[in-house]
């Protein structure tokens, strides 16, 4: 039946294939594209596989980061992408090949996501035209080419996803949907923190509009309300520690303001020139195919009216495109004083996400609204158009080759403008500590004799009472153990900001520094964890019954 399938579809398979190999040819060359945050999203990951080999399974310190003194970006850095990444370094590729194979899944999974999705309400050649125009858009290329955002670029993949779990439910009424449906929410969230936010409402918007046209409405909701609630409860050891314990960052203080000189214009949104730059240098263009979906929107609602799940949701689709390009554009400034949530996403011009998906979605409308006997031509040639377009953006500006050691050692900078550093430190750190461990009033000899991510241990020597300095950037709940005892620490003395200062008597002493859990993180591990168990059950349960009705 397979190999019938396949043959039958061999030029469709065939075409689907040559659409997901074509935008990622640049990651096959040696080497790291240079971005703007390419080289650090390595040296991330380096540091999160380090927490994993040594058994931190989730993990929350990057104890090579900020020139060694260590840094909690971890705790609030998207863990999908290094997670994924640390898997095929663990299985023999290097950091920056499992990093590339990260962006090569970022850019396939959205062309198979989406087309599986609009597969299930539109024409086979409609739905993969939708997925070329969400997958081509210029947008994309500048998250691969240009910023290097592994987490922002891979999230594409899983709205979707949740869209298409959430639909299957509206037909299908199983409660398997419901467990794919809420790990595919827990991916997206995991994925990128702004991605899934500017998201989340359009998924609910669309479980409403499914739930306003079923008729068994009760089962639907609670299917509904039980997938979005597995999807926060399985990601909640991100997401509520990222989210609660941010107000011992300087994110509110860094963010603040930063969108000011951000905000696109409309013009810029129709056509900008290719650029690998900064902020306000690389192009912010929707796309001419996407932009030919938005334009044509009211032709498409009226061709659509007697079809009601379609019409409502060009309708929404309508809605988050005008929205999204209110709030890139500078008109919406008053929106983002006002809400400080708004301005943690700290670029305007983010919301092109939103923009492109729903976009996207508007021009695989237009081949469905053309005639079947047409519609596979017109796909044809307007995909060549996209393709032939869109060739000039897949192309990485160079690359750089560095030894692995560059991103597993200790790595000279913080990996991020400040936003993640504690607030009782300074904001960036701009040289290494002397010693990992110093003596700073008294006499003595200290020594570091074991080094771990989450743990130090040193030995002290003296006859005389000493002040120790640890070169750790403090951050809750970092604790120093003497001799097995809790140590009272100081973290607030102006000379030495952020860092671990205490006192030890005169005598041999073991020293420790133990980055321990917070009652909040450990409550949000433990929800997880129960959610993951649930999964497994289900499957378990579900396996177990097919082998009884086998027997």
């Amino acid at each position: 039946m397979f190999k019938k399938y396949i043959s039958k579809n061999i030029v469709f398979i065939s075409l689907f294939i040559i659409l997901a190999i074509l935008p990622v040819i640049s990651l096959l060359y040696p080497g790291l594209p240079v971005t703007h945050d390419g080289q650090d999203h390595v040296a991330r990951i380096a540091n999160f596989y380090q927490n994993l080999t040594e058994g931190n399974l989730i993990p929350r310190w990057a104890a090579n980061l900020n020139w060694g003194y260590g840094h909690p970006i971890l705790e609030f850095l998207y863990p999908l992408p290094s997670y994924v990444a640390s898997f095929f370094h663990l299985v023999g590729f290097t950091l920056v090949d499992s990093v590339k194979i990260v962006f090569v899944l970022s850019m396939v999974l959205p062309l198979l996501f989406m087309y599986i999705w609009l597969s299930t309400f539109l024409s086979r050649y409609a739905a993969l035209f939708g997925a070329v125009l969400y997958t081509y858009a210029p947008y994309r290329f500048v998250e691969v080419y240009v910023r290097g955002d592994i987490g922002e670029n891979l999230a594409f993949a899983f709205i979707p996803l949740v869209l298409f779990f959430t639909y299957k439910i509206y037909k299908e009424n199983e409660f398997k949907y419901v467990i794919f449906g809420g790990i595919s929410l827990a991916l997206l969230i995991l994925c990128h923190n702004a991605i899934s936010l500017m998201s989340i409402p359009f998924i609910g918007m669309y479980g409403l509009l499914l739930f306003f046209l079923i008729k068994d409405k009760k089962p639907y909701f609670i299917k509904l309300f039980s997938l979005i609630t597995l999807g926060f409860c399985l990601s909640m050891f991100f997401w509520l520690p990222a989210l609660i314990e941010g107000k011992y960052t300087l994110r509110n203080i860094v963010t603040k303001g930063g969108y000011v000189d951000r905000f696109v214009s409309i013009s810029s949104l129709l056509y900008g020139p290719w650029n690998y730059g900064i902020t306000g240098q690389f192009t912010v263009q929707i796309g001419i195919f996407q932009w030919v979906g938005i334009i044509l929107s009211p032709l498409i609602l009226r061709l659509v009216r007697k079809d009601k799940e379609k019409f409502y949701l060009v309708l929404i689709l309508i809605a988050f495109v005008i929205v999204s390009i209110f709030i890139m554009n500078k008109s919406s400034e008053f929106i983002w004083q006002n809400i400080l949530l708004l301005q943690n996403f700290q670029f305007p011009w983010r919301f092109l996400a939103l923009a492109v998906f729903a976009s996207s979605v508007l021009g695989a409308f237009i081949i469905e609204i053309i005639s079947k006997k047409f519609s596979f031509k017109v796909f044809l040639l307007f995909t060549t158009v996209v393709i032939v377009i869109s060739s000039f953006y897949w192309n990485a500006r160079e690359y750089q080759q560095k030894p692995e050691s560059f991103y597993s050692d200790v790595y000279e900078s913080t990996t991020d403008t400040g936003e993640s550093a504690p607030i009782w430190s300074v904001r960036f750190m701009e040289k290494r500590p002397t010693a990992p461990i110093e003596i700073v009033e008294g006499k003595g000899e200290v020594k570091e004799v074991i080094r771990k991510s989450a743990y130090r241990k040193f030995e002290f020597k003296g006859e005389n009472s000493a002040k120790i300095l640890v070169n750790i950037l403090y951050f809750p709940n970092w604790t120093i153990y003497v001799d097995g005892k809790r140590q009272i620490t100081q973290f607030q003395d102006p000379n030495y900001r952020g860092l671990m200062t205490f006192i030890v008597t005169g005598r041999p002493h073991t020293i420790e520094a133990v980055y321990k859990n917070t009652k909040l993180r450990t409550f949000s591990d433990l929800v997880s964890l129960v959610s993951l168990i649930v999964i497994i059950g289900f499957f378990l349960i579900r396996f177990t019954k097919f082998k009884f009705h086998k027997l």
